[in-house]
């Protein structure tokens, strides 16, 4: 009950996996809604939270992340997400990654949607790299080198394709089924050539850009920094360290999504990195998000060699679950539920 009476309807609009398929977002979309983003974030017109992680118990190969945020100005929402991250569901015919996407009206804190963000967190991942190498890799870049095959890995390639037009696709991951598979949908989806390799070394070694989203159970340093062309972007967001400490010694610039990100928890691809001392703020370039907004520079020379670290952003998820609610109402997609 409110002080001045009976309190109004509150509805949601529920997107399920099905609405999200609908919808049918396009390259320009999702690059658009998390380029915005980025931007904003790097004004200063959001609110950000570390993420948090659950591990549910002894025994369980699994965690769960939650991520938080705000975004002000034309999308005013504030959201939560809850992802799960559990390794061994390749054996249960699920993904690995299972997702949930909250989002409030910020001015008044009522629930306004629900949303199936498996798919917002694949696609924002990948349009996090595609801006990231946008701004950060050498100009014409033309081989991607890609070690991973998990759903993340589909829109990394595909919208860096679409902003680069690739020559080659070099992919790796540590079962042949999965990595074969990812090549052929590749393939498929965008008519380019497409190499899988048999270990990591080929797939990396003089790529122009390279990612790293390897699904390890423990750190393990197999990319190797010798691999490493002069002039690379690299980008490494596996859950666990596959990188040697040396890395960062070849780097001109180190720059991540979120500072604030970078202490949060005990996992992420540069842990290791952060405890040695050597990602702090004093050895940061800058956050991307202010290099998207022009208040920090990105690439400035062919020869240097960059690294972006990012975790995930709950800014991006808010950002592309708001593009989703848009054209959701545009084109009638999507179920109102009664809340309250």
């Amino acid at each position: 009950m409110t002080t001045h009476g009976k309190m109004p309807p509150i509805y949601i609009t529920y997107l399920n996996r099905f609405d999200v398929e609908e919808l049918d977002l396009t390259d320009a979309e999702i690059l658009g809604a998390i380029e915005a983003q980025l931007a904003a974030q790097g004004r200063g017109e959001t609110v950000i939270e570390p993420r948090t992680h659950l591990v549910p118990g002894d025994g369980i190969r699994g965690h769960y992340n939650v991520l938080r945020g705000s975004i002000g100005g034309d999308i005013d929402r504030v959201g939560v997400k809850v992802v799960s991250d559990y390794v061994d569901n390749y054996l249960h015919g699920l993904p690995s990654e299972l997702a949930v996407l909250t989002l409030f009206d910020r001015r008044v804190g009522k629930p306004t949607a629900i949303l199936d963000a498996s798919a917002i967190t694949d696609m924002r991942t990948g349009a996090v790299s595609a801006i990231g190498a946008k701004y950060l890799a050498p100009k014409g870049a033309k081989i991607l080198g890609h070690i991973g095959a998990r759903g993340t890995a589909y829109w990394n390639v595909r919208l860096i394709d679409h902003l680069f037009d690739l020559d080659e696709i070099r992919v790796h991951s540590r079962r042949p089924e999965s990595r074969d598979a990812f090549a052929e949908k590749l393939r498929a989806d965008l008519g380019k050539k497409v190499v899988v390799t048999d270990d990591w070394h080929s797939c990396i070694e003089g790529a122009d850009i390279v990612i790293e989203a390897s699904r390890l159970v423990e750190p393990e340093p197999l990319l190797k920094t010798e691999w490493i062309k002069k002039g690379a972007l690299v980008m490494p967001y596996g859950t666990m360290s596959a990188l040697e400490l040396s890395l960062t010694d070849i780097m001109d610039k180190l720059i991540v999504d979120d500072w604030g990100q970078v202490h949060a928890g005990n996992f992420g691809a540069m842990r290791q990195h952060v405890n040695a001392g050597k990602l702090t703020q004093a050895t940061l370039h800058a956050e991307m998000g202010q290099i998207v907004a022009g208040l920090k520079p990105g690439r400035e020379t062919a020869e240097e060699t960059i690294l972006f670290w990012h975790r995930g952003l709950s800014l991006s998820d808010i950002a592309l679950g708001h593009a989703m609610l848009e054209k959701a109402a545009r084109i009638g997609v999507g179920q109102r539920l009664r809340f309250a």
